[in-house]
């Protein structure tokens, strides 16, 4: 087959490197519209389970990846001046320009065909193709030509967010809130190197006015801001993206969903398709697993003619698969909507709500009651754990005890 993908993010070089080990006859390029190198964002985020399937899926780009990522295994919160640290998973997290590269690098050893400085208007006609993969992101160009067809549909969030780097190495994922003239401001950072993190700042919009940073030159904002974490930040400076052309950074999580994700023979993958709330750092698993799903299926289509019926299995699989997904993204973004309703609580109770805030019930809820409930809970399964733990135990003893007991009396 003949497979043009659209968009150089890491669901289409990924989409493109799985294509090429299933069949090295495939004809796959990769068009991306910025020149080589010169991808914007800091760190991404994945989980122990994600880079399992990676290793699945390709060994050597894994490999890579895994050298080239940190881990931690904890959460730090700041809240008011108090800092709460708790045990947690391990993540993981990696440059995304290191990333890319990677990916870029295994797609071309493969024989994929990779065209930087390739703008949308310069794609192929979808008739010259047997699929052409729309991979360009959430406000992807290719898409919205089609809008209807797709049915495309964006939510704009209630909060104000800037994503941001640092020299900071931050060895945990950290939270801080901070209290201002104007209301709380916020920030998620989390180090994806040797030599920097990813800082993300996020407020109501009453406080972004209140602040000025609706108005401030970009370089007044972010000095503002480093005195606003300044505790977090430790001296190291912020700095911002250098290729928005002078627009604003400072934007509204927008919500992209599509009814359906194949037109003839285009298809939606990553951001395109679907995004996610930035707080629950999922954005590029999901893409991966797009690109993993879709290959799976097109390994099942014999020749172009059976590709229709693979694009229709592999949208219901990921839409299904999302479910989860999106519900914590939207209960997680609804949580920071809503931060008053938690910000009276001691710290140690808001750190604990935050790592529920993917919970349908606690919006529901007053905070504290809900805290006590899910204390209550924790103390019964431990002691549920423990009576198992000790009565397998006991049951062990006892039965070690009768043997021992009859074979003494066989003896006799």
């Amino acid at each position: 087959m003949k497979v043009v993908c659209v968009g150089g993010g890491p669901a289409s070089f990924y989409l493109s490197i799985l294509l090429k080990k299933q069949e090295p006859r495939h004809e796959v390029s990769v068009l991306e519209r910025r020149p080589a190198g010169s991808t914007y964002g800091w760190g991404v985020t994945y989980w122990p389970d994600m880079f399992e399937e990676l290793t699945e899926c390709d060994p050597d780009s894994a490999r890579e990846i895994a050298g080239s990522s940190v881990h931690w295994s904890e959460g730090t919160a700041h809240i008011g001046g108090r800092t709460v640290t708790h045990p947690g998973g391990v993540g993981h997290a990696i440059g995304r320009h290191r990333l890319l590269n990677i990916l870029t690098e295994r797609a071309e050893a493969l024989g994929v065909r990779v065209e930087f400085g390739s703008e949308v208007q310069a794609a192929p006609d979808p008739s010259e193709a047997d699929l052409v993969v729309v991979g360009d992101g959430a406000h992807s160009q290719l898409r919205d030509r089609h809008a209807e067809a797709f049915g495309t549909r964006r939510t704009l969030g209630a909060n104000q967010y800037i994503w941001l780097g640092t020299t900071r190495v931050f060895t945990s994922f950290t939270f801080a809130f901070v209290e201002t003239a104007h209301g709380w401001i916020w920030c998620y950072a989390y180090g994806y190197s040797a030599h920097g993190s990813t800082f993300i700042a996020e407020c109501s919009t009453a406080t972004w006015t209140g602040l000025g940073l609706d108005r401030l030159p970009e370089e007044e904002a972010l000095r503002l801001l480093e005195e606003l974490f300044a505790g977090q930040l430790e001296g190291h400076p912020l700095t911002g993206r250098t290729d928005t052309g002078g627009r604003p950074q400072w934007q509204n999580f927008t919500t992209v969903a599509n009814t359906s994700w194949s037109h003839g023979n285009l298809v939606l993958i990553g951001d395109a398709a679907h995004t996610t709330h930035y707080s629950t750092g999922a954005g590029t698993t999901l893409a991966l697993r797009d690109a993993m799903s879709l290959a799976r299926e097109l390994r099942n289509a014999p020749d172009p003619a059976a590709v229709p019926s693979a694009l229709a299995a592999y949208a219901q699989e990921r839409q299904r698969a999302l479910l989860p997904a999106q519900s914590a993204a939207r209960l997680s973004a609804q949580w920071y909507e809503n931060l008053a309703r938690y910000l009276d609580l001691d710290p140690h109770q808001m750190f604990s709500l935050l790592g529920q805030r993917h919970s349908p019930l606690l919006p529901h809820l007053p905070p504290r009651l809900y805290y006590q409930l899910d204390q209550t809970l924790g103390r019964l399964q431990a002691l549920r754990w423990l009576k198992q733990r000790v009565g397998s135990r006991l049951a062990s003893t006892l039965q070690s005890h009768h043997a021992e007991r009859a074979g003494s009396t066989t003896a006799d």
